[in-house]
């Protein structure tokens, strides 16, 4: 473009000198002002058409009549003609019922009859049986309330829960070592005395003791006896027994989601090794 172009171009043309026109910025810039000029002439049609439909409805809004107001003279009024209103309903008073001559009801118990007071039979037929004796006018075969106070014994042991007291040999979960078998196993590692087989002359090989006891629901151990023992180490049984004696509280066994009595059996080996 040259000197006398620039002169005479348009600000958008020197812009886009030597770019690519037909990319589509150029057209947009170019048309800006068009475009905004049919924006805001649309705009002012639009309020134009809206305010002359607002002018024509309100032209034809029907007219309202004024409600007619009528002169009342309270002194030409017939009174015959006035309804009164419906008088309430009389409720009548609430009358208290008698009161029906009751004779208690001794309850029975096991004792010397000499000392039960029971009543004369005529004095039941006009009577109530009730748990006190009540002064009154005589029963018309009327329903007798309700027993107040129980006729049965006072007190009716309960039946004791099974699984309070079961000894239980399968539960859900066991009871187990506080910490599980690692723990259990580093216990045994730093309290049982490994050369216990050696020493009661066994041979090379492993010697298996099964020991049985009980947990309670606190996780105490008791009852600990030896219920196999290898006949090559008879003083394996005595140390399995000792170990589990001397430690400390178990997890306690878990069934239907209760802590029970639980009869344990834990197997305990001890091996001989060549010298």
């Amino acid at each position: 473009m040259n000197s006398n172009e620039i002169l005479t171009a348009d600000i958008i043309d020197i812009l886009f000198e030597g770019k690519n026109k037909a990319y589509g910025a150029y057209d947009l810039r170019k048309t800006y002002n068009k475009r905004i000029s049919i924006a805001v002439g649309s705009m002012f049609a639009i309020c134009i058409l809206f305010s002359f439909s607002q002018l024509i409805a309100k032209n034809n809004d029907p007219v309202v009549k004024p409600i007619p107001i009528i002169d009342l003279n309270l002194a030409n009024l017939d009174e015959t003609k006035i309804e009164k209103p419906k008088p309430l309903p009389v409720i009548p008073p609430q009358v208290k019922p008698p009161v029906i001559q009751t004779i208690q009801y001794t309850a029975p118990l096991l004792t010397n009859v000499a000392e039960v007071d029971v009543p004369p039979v005529e004095a039941l037929i006009d009577s109530r049986i009730g748990t006190e004796n009540i002064a009154g006018s005589v029963d018309n075969n009327s329903y007798a309330p309700p027993v107040e106070k129980s006729i049965a014994p006072d007190f009716i042991p309960a039946k004791p829960d099974e699984d309070f007291i079961k000894i239980f040999t399968k539960v859900e979960h066991e009871a187990k070592f506080p910490g599980g078998l690692e723990a259990w196993r580093k216990y045994l590692e730093r309290n049982l005395n490994a050369n216990i087989a050696a020493d009661n002359g066994a041979p090379v090989g492993l010697y298996t003791v099964t020991v049985q006891f009980i947990v309670d629901k606190s996780g105490v151990i008791s009852d600990v006896k030896s219920v196999q023992v290898p006949k090559a180490c008879p003083g394996c049984g005595q140390e399995a027994i000792r170990v589990i004696t001397k430690g400390p509280k178990w997890e306690p066994a878990i069934q239907n989601g209760n802590k029970v009595i639980y009869q344990a059996l834990q197997n305990i080996t001890f091996q001989v090794v060549e010298n």
